[in-house]
């Protein structure tokens, strides 16, 4: 009943930019399946695949031959596109699934080629007989056409659309939709919101270098507690000079920058060389010298 109905279903012809997309993931499945059966033996001796290397790959691209093309016409990243093939020999414009024959010439065309040319590498790589030089330059030729034969069959691909492959072409076997297209509808609010925010994070990093942050905090110190607001006790205590207007301690070898205020040296002498701009906080007076006080500062005062 399933087969009746699948021969019924229409065929939707697939862009070309979805079989490219489906060739990459099958290439990122391959990789990562591979990459994580080598974390298996990190803690053995290295280069115990080295020798069964290409053994163990097309160990493992049968595998995943078995539970894709095999049982479901299609393979990864087909299946996550809503991507198939369908057998283009037959007469029908119907969908017709790929007979078993189709797919082991595909197992073998595949899974058996990249095993033959990694395995022939391996072979005459290190061979210098005369009779290895040639059986190796004939296999180099006859990669070297295989690859010019797959270039022509992707420019004629970018010309008509189908057979993204040498072996698609050579099998009969084309991409189709598993089920109708529908209309998508795209919001872009999400992308909106993402280059908005792009931009602006961009925008910051390009205007904070050019912000004095330690001067505009001063500023804003000095707007929020103004010498004139400050309690009677503590006008006392700034005009003494028993506290630094920077960190508000004991001065240390008190300085001063031309007003009524004092600094710890170390407080006013490391702004000012942060900035040469620098501004009492107290009451936004520049820096016109740096002083010593004049008069001497006993501790035993702070407890009078």
């Amino acid at each position: 009943m399933a087969s009746s109905i699948g021969k019924e279903r229409s065929v939707n012809p697939v862009l070309r930019i979805s079989q490219l997309d489906a060739l990459e993931l099958n290439k990122a499945l391959e990789q990562l399946v591979w990459s994580q059966f080598t974390s298996c033996f990190h803690g053995f001796k290295p280069g115990v695949l080295a020798h069964f290397e290409p053994e163990v790959k097309a160990f493992l691209w049968l595998i995943l031959w078995r539970f894709t093309i095999y049982s479901k016409n299609a393979t990864v990243g087909q299946a996550i596109l809503n991507i198939q093939y369908k057998n283009n020999l037959s007469q029908t414009e119907k969908y017709q699934p790929l007979s078993k024959h189709q797919k082991l010439w595909y197992l073998l065309l595949t899974v058996g080629g990249r095993w033959l040319e990694e395995r022939c590498y391996d072979l005459f790589s290190n061979r210098q007989l005369q009779s290895f030089c040639k059986i190796k330059r004939y296999v180099n030729f006859g990669s070297g056409l295989l690859k010019l034969c797959g270039l022509l069959n992707f420019l004629i691909f970018l010309q008509k659309g189908t057979f993204a492959t040498l072996t698609e072409r050579i099998l009969g076997i084309r991409s189709v939709f598993c089920k109708p297209q529908s209309v998508r509808q795209v919001g872009f609010e999400y992308m909106n919101r993402e280059l908005l925010w792009h931009g602006f994070a961009e925008f910051l990093i390009y205007l904070l270098p050019l912000i004095n942050v330690q001067k505009l905090k001063l500023k804003i110190s000095s707007w929020c507690s103004p010498i004139a607001g400050l309690s009677n006790s503590e006008n006392t205590l700034a005009a003494h000079g028993k506290e630094c207007s920077l960190c508000g301690e004991w001065p240390t070898m008190p300085h001063t920058i031309g007003c009524s205020h004092i600094f710890c040296y170390y407080c006013i002498k490391s702004n000012y060389l942060f900035d040469m701009y620098f501004t009492c906080p107290k009451c936004g007076s520049e820096v016109h010298s740096l002083q010593p006080l004049r008069y001497k500062i006993e501790m035993t005062e702070l407890h009078a």
